[in-house]
């Protein structure tokens, strides 16, 4: 197996995985520390170590409420341990590879999670990567800054850094990317072959990933799961960037709310202290998430999709029967549908494959289709998961990272399962049907 591995940065010594075929490498650095006079800054380049580091842990998740310490449905779901390590300090990433050499070039995933740009972390595990990987792909989590770390911004800062004044966790997902480009191949991996994925904000951090200049030509497909939403109705609308302008603005009423006249003395401040902050500046203000801020990420991602204006890759995206729903009406069906819509108005010929997710889902909180729950399913990691799932959860876990494993390897879900049956034929959608694949 491939156990050590030599990237631009230096050397790496992995983990074996609970599957002996699969080594993990947690806990690399992509960037520099995002700390000190790096706060508040686009992402730097690492630095490079001597000897063999161990990758064996994953490292410090990034800035954020403490997990485990509530009891909503997300701290029984994942969010359990209240003891994991957070820090400012957070910009690593982690990957599964099933190659034996490094010549393998093999398909790769790049994955950002969700939470609402404001929670979420790399070591969740729902998406542990090594299920998948015994597919014959490599794995790549990537972590970003998120909340008031990762997309404050603020007239001081636009001044500083006009080539990069604020998205800065936007940027970090890019600088992992970019990584991965590097470095993927020492893991077996093929660069040429990337599919960039995520669910939620990860989904809508995909969005975003696949309509910046930035990325042109960098990757062959993309995974949106519950990100690509077009509401139906105005005051739905939670997913529109603001301008630059008013996110300074809410960035000098934060630093007011610190206590502090200047961007030097906000970045003496602990980050701990600035996190609690934002927690309460957040009752009563906006919180602080992806912005049109005008030279890197622009416009709506979703409008920039719809108008055509993205890497032409194929896509999948759906979602869960139950999230965001008001009363007896599933708002996400509708938007999704109306997403997809207009996206093949404009650009009918591109392969665009949409699902929705309807199991019964048990346990004592009868939790019906919860915004998240696919990610049981996509990763195939039911086994960790508290709820009493049964033989048919886990048959419906294969089909579904079989599609997934299919789509990264090819940019077509269709194919055989992992147990080399032929899957159900899933069609594309287009202008006359939107096609969505049901998992139930």
């Amino acid at each position: 197996m491939l156990r050590t591995v030599k990237t631009k940065y230096g050397e790496l010594r992995g983990i074996r995985g609970n599957n002996a075929r699969i080594t993990a490498f947690k806990g690399i650095p992509f960037a520099a520390p995002p700390i000190g006079e790096n706060r508040w800054r686009a992402p730097k380049p690492c630095e490079c170590w001597e000897g063999i580091r161990d990758a064996y842990c994953y490292a410090p998740i990034p800035m954020q409420d403490v997990p485990g310490i509530g009891d909503d449905i997300y701290c029984r779901e994942w969010h359990v341990d209240s003891e994991i390590p957070v820090s400012e300090d957070c910009l690593y990433l982690n990957v599964w590879t099933p190659a034996k050499k490094a010549d393998e070039k093999l398909p790769v995933v790049v994955w950002y999670f969700g939470g609402a740009f404001q929670w979420g972390y790399t070591s969740e595990m729902e998406f542990d990567g090594e299920m998948l990987a015994r597919r014959r792909i490599v794995v790549v989590t990537v972590s970003y800054r998120i909340a008031v770390m990762g997309f404050l911004a603020h007239p001081e800062l636009s001044a500083e850094a006009p080539d990069a004044p604020s998205n800065f966790g936007l940027l970090d997902q890019k600088a992992g990317l970019d990584w991965v480009i590097e470095n993927i191949a020492s893991f077996g991996g093929d660069p040429d072959n990337i599919c960039i994925a995520g669910q939620s904000a990860g989904g809508a951090s995909t969005m975003q990933q696949l309509t910046t200049h930035l990325n042109a030509g960098k990757v062959k497909s993309a995974a949106i799961f519950s990100g690509l939403i077009m509401p139906t109705k105005p005051e739905e609308d939670i997913f529109t960037p603001i301008s630059l302008t008013e996110a300074e603005k809410l960035g000098e009423a934060f630093f007011d709310f610190l206590g502090v006249s200047s961007l030097e003395e906000a970045r003496r401040l602990p980050a701990e202290f600035i996190r609690d902050k934002y927690g309460e500046f957040s009752l009563n203000h906006p919180r602080m998430f992806p912005i049109d801020d005008g030279v890197n990420y622009i416009g709506n991602p979703l409008d920039r999709l719809v108008c055509g204006e993205a890497n032409p890759v194929p896509i999948i995206t759906g979602f869960t029967k139950d999230e965001f729903i008001e009363g007896d009406t599933n708002i996400v069906e509708n938007s999704v549908r109306y997403a997809v819509e207009e996206i093949l108005k404009n650009n009918p010929k591109r392969s665009l494959y949409t699902y929705g997710f309807k199991p019964h889902i048990p346990g004592f909180d009868n939790p019906g289709c919860f915004h998240s729950v696919d990610l049981w399913f996509w990763f195939e990691t039911l086994a960790m998961c508290w709820r009493p799932f049964t033989g048919h959860h886990y048959d419906l876990a294969n089909t579904m990272s079989s599609y997934f494993v299919n789509f990264i390897k090819t940019g077509n879900p269709n194919g055989k399962d992992f147990r080399e049956n032929d899957l159900p034929q899933w069609k594309t959608s287009d202008m006359n049907n939107p096609n969505f694949t049901i998992f139930s």
